[in-house]
C-alpha cells in the first residue's frame, strides 16, 4: 500500500516537472530566438547604413556628343536643325514659352534652350530668333531683338561606359522632379508614406479595397520604403525569411533617414526599363530613354505614365505594349483626379493625349558604336577601368550628330546599291569612313561598318588594307618643296619602270589604262594618278625623303623602304589616311585628331581638355601647290565624278586609290569645312569591281552633298604668284593662248620661257600691246 502510494507521488511530481522543462525550454527559445533577431537586426543595421551612406551606385560615364552651335553665317540646313531639335526632346510648340521648346515658321524659328553645366561653364536657358537664308544662319536675335553672338544648345546624350551590371541612371534631386511625380507616386504607391515607420498595415489593406474598385492592380500594398529595400539590398526571391528580412530593414532605414532621403534615393533606384543588357533605373534616366527629354520638363501625361510603370515595367513597356500602357496611364490620371492632387479637368485633357514615347533608335545608346570605341579607346590611356564605369564622369566627344547620322547613311546605302553590281551572294561590300573638321582636325564622325549599329570590328581604326594611291601626294609634296627642280607643270616621266624587288623579281608598276604617257606636267601627273610617273619621281627624289613626307604628314606607321610604297603598297587603316590629307586640307597644319573634347567629374569639375594641338609642318607656298593639283584632279581627274552631285561652284581637294584587283576601293578628300575618307572592300580581301573612283567616291559624294560646304580658299603666301602658262610646253603664255590656265607658282620657280601667240578675235588692245612687246 505504501509503494502504490509513493508511485502515485512520483508520478503527480513528473506530471508536474514536466511543463516546468518545457516552460524554461520554451524561454531558452525565446532568448535564443531574441539573440539571433538582435544579432540579425545589428548586422542589418550594418549594411543599411553602410550601404547607404557610402556610394550608393557605380555610375556609368555618360558620352556626349558636340552641342549644336548656332551662329550668324552657320552652315546647317534648317530641315537638319529641326529634326535634331526633335531629336534631342524639343516640343514643337505654337507659342514658346519654356525651355525645351521651339517652334518654325518656313526659314525663321523660336527656340527655348535648356540649360546645361558645360565643361567651360554653365549655359543657361536662352530664348532665340534664329533665321536662315538658304542653308546659312542669316540672323540670331533675343527676345527683345538684340543680336546674340552664339545659341548653344545642351549636347546629345550618344552613349555610357558600363558597370558589369550594365544598370544606367542619371541622378537627381528631388527638386528636379516635376511638379506632380511624388504627389503622384505616393498616392499610387504609399499614401501614408509621411505617417508609417517603413511598414504600413493599413496601406496593405486600402489597397486591397482600391484594386477591387478599380477593377485591377492600381495600388500596392508594399511601402516605398519596403521596395527601396528590396531593389536595393536584397535579391527577388519569394520568401517568408526574405520578407521579413525586408520588414526589418525598412524599419532600420527609417531609423536611421529622413523621408526626404529616402524618397530621392527611390526616385534614383527604382527599375523602370530594359534596353538589351542595358537596365534603366531611376526617373532621371527613363525620362530620357522614353521621352527623351529632362525629368523637369514632364508634363502631367508624361509624369503618370511613369508612375503607372513602376508596377511593372516590362508589363507596362509603352513601346511594346502602348494599349496596356495608356489604359494604366489613364487609370493613374484618375486616382490623382480622385484624390484632389490635380484638377479633373487637367486630367481629363492629359488622358487625351498621346503616349508621346519616342523610338527605340532616337535613345539608341549605341547608334554610334565605332565612335565610342574610340573614346572607350583614348579614354583608358588617362583614366582606370572602374572609374569609368562607375564614378559617373562625363565625356564631352566632337561627334557631330547631324554629321555621323549623314556618314552613316551614306555608307550603308551605297553598298546596298553596289552590292546588285558586284552579285556576291557569299561576302558582301564593307566600308568605312571617317570624318574631320577640316580647319580644326574635330573628329566629327567614325563608322567601321556597313550597318551603322553594329558593334564588332571597328574598320575605321582596325582595318589595316593597301591604301593605293593615296600617298601619292606625299611624293609630289616632297617635289614641291623643292622650287628650284619642280613646279606644277614640270615635266615628269610617265615611262615604264623596272626595279628589282629582292625576291628574284621586278617591281614592274602600270598605268591603268596599261599606257604610258611620256613627258607630262607635273600637276596632270597627279590629277589622272598615273603611277609610272609617280613612281619614276618618287624613286628620282629618294625614297628617304618621300617617306620622311609622309611622316611629316600625320603617317606614324613606320613604311618599309622599298619602292612600291610610292605606290601604296603599305596596309593603313582609314584613320590613318585621314591624319594624313587633315594636314592637306587645314593647309599644311599638323593636328592629331581629336575625338574628346574634356571629360568633367559628376560635379561637373574639369578633369582634363583634350586642347587643340597645331603645328605647321608645310610652307603655304608648296601646300597651295599641291592643293591646287588635287582640285584639279576632282575637276578633270579620277575625282571628277564628285561634281555630278556637288556644285561645280564648289572647290574641292581629293585622290583616289585602287588597289591590285581592286581589292580596295579608298577615297580621301575635302571641301573647306570638311575632311573625308572612305575604304570600300571585303572582310576576306577577295577582289572587287570598284576603282576608288566608281566605288569609294560614290560614297564620298553622296555624304558630301548632303551637307552645306563651303570652297577650299587658296592659301597666301608671300612667294605665291599666279601666271597664266602653257603646262604642255612648261613656259608662260596669256590668258587668250590656246591651252592657256592659271596656276600657281613659287616666284623662284616661274617658267623664264615664253610661248606666245596671235592675239585671238576678242582680245583687248591691251592684250595685243602685251602680245607684242612679249
Amino acid at each position: 500500500m505504501v509503494k502504490k502510494v509513493n508511485a502515485r507521488k512520483k508520478r503527480t511530481a513528473k506530471k508536474k516537472k514536466a511543463p516546468a522543462r518545457w516552460s524554461r525550454l520554451f524561454l531558452k527559445l525565446c532568448l535564443t530566438g531574441s539573440i539571433l533577431i538582435a544579432a540579425m537586426a545589428v548586422y542589418l543595421d550594418a549594411t543599411v547604413t553602410r550601404q547607404f551612406e557610402g556610394k550608393k551606385w557605380a555610375i556609368p560615364a555618360k558620352v556626349y556628343a558636340r552641342p549644336v552651335e548656332l551662329y550668324s553665317g552657320k552652315l546647317i540646313e534648317p530641315d537638319e536643325l529641326q529634326a535634331q531639335l526633335k531629336r534631342q526632346g524639343y516640343q514643337a510648340v505654337h507659342t514658346v514659352s519654356r525651355p525645351g521648346t521651339f517652334s518654325r515658321s518656313k526659314d525663321q524659328f523660336v527656340i527655348y534652350s535648356r540649360g546645361f553645366h558645360f565643361p567651360d561653364g554653365t549655359e543657361h536657358s536662352r530664348y532665340a530668333h534664329v533665321a536662315f537664308t538658304g542653308n546659312r544662319v542669316s540672323s540670331l536675335t533675343g527676345r527683345k531683338g538684340n543680336t546674340l553672338p552664339l545659341l548653344r544648345l545642351d549636347p546629345q546624350p550618344i552613349g555610357g561606359i558600363y558597370p558589369a551590371n550594365y544598370e544606367d541612371r542619371l541622378l537627381i534631386r528631388s527638386s528636379q522632379a516635376p511638379r506632380y511625380l511624388i504627389p503622384g507616386l505616393l498616392a499610387i504607391e504609399d499614401r501614408d508614406f509621411y505617417e508609417h515607420h517603413g511598414i504600413s498595415i493599413s496601406s496593405i489593406a486600402r489597397a486591397m479595397v482600391i484594386n477591387l474598385k478599380a477593377g485591377g492592380v492600381v495600388q500596392g500594398g508594399s511601402t516605398i520604403t519596403q521596395q527601396l529595400v528590396k531593389n536595393f539590398f536584397l535579391s527577388n526571391e519569394r520568401t517568408i525569411f526574405r520578407k521579413v528580412k525586408e520588414a526589418m530593414m525598412a524599419l532600420l532605414l527609417e531609423l536611421h533617414y529622413s523621408k526626404e532621403e529616402i524618397i530621392e534615393t527611390y526616385l534614383n533606384e527604382v527599375y523602370l526599363g530594359q534596353q538589351g543588357r542595358r537596365a534603366i533605373h531611376g526617373f532621371g534616366m527613363a525620362s530620357q530613354f522614353y521621352f527623351a527629354q529632362p525629368l523637369q520638363e514632364l508634363n502631367l501625361a508624361r509624369t503618370a505614365l511613369m508612375v503607372a510603370m513602376v508596377k511593372g515595367p516590362s508589363y507596362y513597356d509603352p513601346r511594346r505594349y502602348p494599349e496596356r500602357a495608356l489604359e494604366r496611364r489613364n487609370l493613374v490620371l484618375d486616382v490623382l483626379a480622385e484624390q484632389g492632387i490635380v484638377p479633373r479637368s487637367e486630367a481629363e485633357r492629359s488622358k487625351k493625349l498621346p503616349l508621346g514615347v519616342v523610338s527605340r533608335e532616337q535613345v539608341k545608346t549605341n547608334a554610334f558604336p565605332a565612335y565610342i570605341d574610340l573614346v572607350k579607346r583614348q579614354l583608358r590611356n588617362d583614366y582606370d577601368n572602374n572609374d569609368l564605369t562607375s564614378e559617373g564622369l562625363r565625356v564631352f566627344t566632337n561627334l557631330d550628330p547631324i554629321i555621323q547620322r549623314k556618314a552613316q547613311n551614306s555608307v550603308s546605302k551605297t553598298l546596298t546599291q553596289l552590292d546588285k553590281v558586284e552579285n556576291d551572294t557569299e561576302e558582301k561590300l564593307q566600308g568605312a569612313m571617317v570624318v574631320t573638321s577640316a580647319q580644326t582636325g574635330d573628329l566629327l564622325a567614325l563608322v567601321g561598318d556597313r550597318n551603322p549599329g553594329y558593334a564588332g570590328f571597328n574598320r575605321a581604326i582596325e582595318a589595316y588594307r593597301p591604301v593605293g594611291s593615296l600617298l601619292k601626294p606625299a611624293i609630289y609634296l616632297t617635289a614641291l618643296e623643292q622650287p628650284w627642280r619642280y613646279s606644277l607643270t614640270t615635266p615628269v616621266n610617265d615611262k615604264p619602270v623596272k626595279v628589282k624587288d629582292g625576291q628574284g623579281g621586278f617591281w614592274q608598276p602600270q598605268n591603268y589604262d596599261k599606257k604610258s604617257h611620256g613627258q607630262v606636267p607635273l600637276y596632270l601627273a597627279l590629277a589622272k594618278s598615273y603611277n609610272q610617273a609617280a613612281a619614276n619621281t618618287g624613286m628620282e627624289l629618294g625614297l628617304g625623303p618621300v617617306l620622311n613626307t609622309m611622316k611629316k604628314m600625320g603617317i606614324e606607321a613606320k613604311l618599309p623602304s622599298y619602292p612600291s610604297v610610292l605606290l601604296g603598297a603599305a596596309s593603313l587603316a582609314p584613320i590613318d589616311i585621314a591624319n594624313m590629307y587633315q594636314t592637306i586640307a587645314s593647309g599644311g597644319f599638323r593636328m592629331p585628331l581629336r575625338a574628346i573634347d574634356a571629360v568633367v567629374d559628376n560635379q561637373g569639375n574639369p578633369l582634363k581638355r583634350y586642347s587643340l594641338s597645331v603645328e605647321r609642318v608645310v610652307k603655304p607656298e608648296p601646300m597651295e601647290l599641291l592643293r591646287t593639283a588635287l582640285s584639279i584632279g576632282m575637276k578633270e581627274g579620277t575625282g571628277r565624278r564628285a561634281y555630278q552631285f556637288i556644285s561645280p561652284d564648289i572647290r574641292l581637294g581629293g585622290k583616289t586609290g585602287t588597289t591590285n584587283d581592286q581589292r580596295d576601293s579608298w577615297f580621301a578628300g575635302y571641301s573647306g569645312n570638311l575632311m573625308s575618307v572612305v575604304w570600300l572592300g571585303k572582310d576576306d580581301n577577295a577582289p572587287t569591281k570598284f576603282t576608288g573612283s566608281s566605288g569609294a567616291l560614290r560614297v564620298w559624294s553622296r555624304f558630301m552633298s548632303s551637307l552645306p560646304l563651303s570652297s577650299v580658299r587658296p592659301l597666301k603666301g608671300a612667294e605665291l604668284e599666279m601666271v597664266w602658262v602653257d603646262p604642255a610646253k612648261d613656259s608662260r603664255t596669256q590668258k587668250y593662248c590656246e591651252g592657256a590656265r592659271q596656276l600657281p607658282y613659287i616666284k623662284s620657280s616661274i617658267p623664264k620661257s615664253y610661248a606666245g601667240c596671235t592675239p585671238e578675235k576678242g582680245a583687248t588692245v591691251l592684250d595685243k600691246i602685251k602680245a607684242w612687246f612679249q
